[in-house]
């Protein structure tokens, strides 16, 4: 684990795109990605099953993450938002401020629900959701050996 925080933290450091970390920053960056690429797409994977719960819609979170997951400027990022999206009915990304500076992204999802304050209760659902099937799946596998 302790690898992993070590790319994580040199990426959110000196993973940005300036002359003064260029060359070291660009390389934290791609090791970064590379070390996202499959806990992403199985975030995103788990999502889509947690999405076959009431109230989520399974089919159109795959839609969506096929659809709009590679949008972002991020290579994993828009996965499992393009999910949660999907699942939701909801439009993620746009119009966005960083450190007041305004930088705009790609959407992801349909605006078929508006994106207010009660959405984010599902959000958690969805999350904590994946999460616990993530260990459930773990520990399974722990337990067949």
């Amino acid at each position: 684990m302790g690898v992993y925080k070590t790319i994580n933290t040199l990426d959110s450091m000196v993973g940005y795109r300036n002359e003064a970390y260029r060359d070291f920053g660009w390389a934290s960056a791609r090791i970064d990605d590379a070390a996202n690429f499959v806990p992403a797409r199985l975030t995103a994977f788990l999502i889509w099953a947690v999405a076959l719960l009431p109230g989520f819609d399974a089919p159109r979170a795959f839609r969506t993450t096929v659809r709009d997951g590679g949008s972002q400027p991020s290579p994993n990022a828009g996965y499992p938002e393009a999910a949660v999206a999907g699942a939701l009915g909801v439009q993620l990304g746009g119009l966005n401020f960083y450190g007041g500076v305004p930088s705009h992204k790609p959407t992801l999802g349909d605006a078929i629900v508006p994106l207010q304050r009660g959405v984010f209760g599902k959000v958690r659902l969805l999350l904590y959701g994946a999460e616990g099937l993530c260990v459930a799946l773990i520990l399974g596998c722990f337990a067949c050996q």
